[in-house]
């Protein structure tokens, strides 16, 4: 699995993140804008093959990278995000409520 590519494009309607291997979509992120300044990430997954690959990782970064060019803060409903954003400072910067 270690030479598969693994590309991260973002959904058409603009509303999340998907992730494929060689044509397959292996996982994705979703999130709605609230206001002009908010971001709420509500669902992340991952295909079983491809869980411990960082797949999910770098889906959340994809979402925190658009927050940050957008200049929103991001609220996590998703466990997985939620669990990202406590699991990794880098995320401390577009966290709503920084409550580490």
């Amino acid at each position: 699995m270690s030479d598969e590519t693994i590309t991260y494009d973002i959904f058409p309607n603009g509303l999340g993140f998907y992730a494929n291997c060689d044509g397959r979509h292996v996982g994705e992120i979703t999130f709605v804008r609230v206001g002009a300044d908010k971001m709420i990430i509500d669902y992340t997954a991952v295909s079983d093959k491809y869980k411990n690959q960082n797949v999910g990782l770098n889906l959340v970064r994809c979402a925190a990278d658009l927050a940050r060019n957008q200049h929103r803060k991001v609220i996590t409903l998703c466990p997985f995000a939620t669990a990202m954003f406590s699991r990794y400072p880098e995320f401390d910067d577009v966290r709503f409520l920084h409550a580490r």
